[in-house]
């Protein structure tokens, strides 16, 4: 299938590890031309040169804050600069700390509320003019399977996540006109750093080996087994591309059937 990304510029919020750079890899492989972003710079510059010796696509960076509006406007502002227009936008970002709703105060509602939705309305909102000059445009959002299902410990993402489901569907019916296409993906257990680090912080809690919180949960998915970065890259990058031309508004996601809820 010809996904139609050849030439088309890509904005991937959150992309120099993880979820983010598979995507980002993912698009690059199809023919786009990317600008990644993170906080890191030098995270960025390598992730930015490996992409590149591996796809041999245009690959520009931007260190970006996303809690910070000035920032996101500014890494818009380049991208544009550097490759003239935008034609898809990747809204990720990382996730709030764990805790439960006793130990939480309101500076950390309010770095949730700005890391993980804010980010994402701020991005759409500089993104909108470039697209709609095209007549069309590809957003997804990255989330987690928690618009579906809480997770325990995990109230402030719980929260915010379906923030950005609510976001998505309405935009979606509003953007429609406009020929642009916006959808939400929520990964289930991927194997990347941050659920790494949330499996460390239970085998604390529940005085269990890293080893074991894994197997327990592995044994809730029916594939048995965490999924990949590049598993999950794969239908972000179909949701980017030209191939989806009636999707639009949806949640969809990739969790190897754990999710229990319809």
């Amino acid at each position: 299938m010809n996904l139609g990304l050849e030439g088309k510029t890509a904005l991937v919020l959150a992309s120099s590890k993880g979820l983010g750079r598979a995507i980002a890899h993912g698009l690059a492989l199809e023919g786009a031309k990317l600008m990644i972003s993170s906080r890191s710079e030098a995270a960025l510059k390598a992730a930015a040169s490996e992409i590149r010796s591996l796809t041999g696509a245009q690959v520009a960076y931007q260190v970006c804050d996303l809690t910070e509006g000035e920032q996101i406007q500014a890494l818009v502002e380049e991208t544009a600069r550097i490759y003239g227009t935008i034609d898809v936008l990747v809204n990720n970002a990382g996730g709030p700390p764990a805790g439960s709703f006793d130990v939480l105060v309101d500076q950390d509602w309010d770095y949730a509320f700005r890391l993980n939705l804010l980010s994402y309305i701020r991005a759409i909102r500089e993104v909108l003019p470039h697209m709609r000059r095209n007549g069309q445009g590809r957003i997804v959002n990255i989330a987690s399977y928690s618009v579906k299902q809480s997770i325990e410990g995990l109230i402030l993402g719980n929260t915010m996540r379906t923030g950005i489901v609510g976001l998505a569907k309405t935009l979606s019916r509003e953007l429609a006109a406009d020929n642009i296409l916006i959808n939400t993906v929520g990964p289930g257990r991927i194997a990347t750093d941050r659920v790494e680090h949330l499996d460390r912080r239970r085998s604390e809690e529940l005085h269990l080996s890293y080893e074991e919180v894994r197997s327990l949960a592995e044994q809730d998915i029916p594939l048995g087994r965490y999924g990949t970065p590049q598993e999950f890259a794969k239908l972000v990058v179909f949701l980017c591309s030209q191939a989806n031309t009636y999707t639009t508004g949806q949640v969809i996601l990739v969790d190897g059937g754990l999710t229990a809820a319809l």
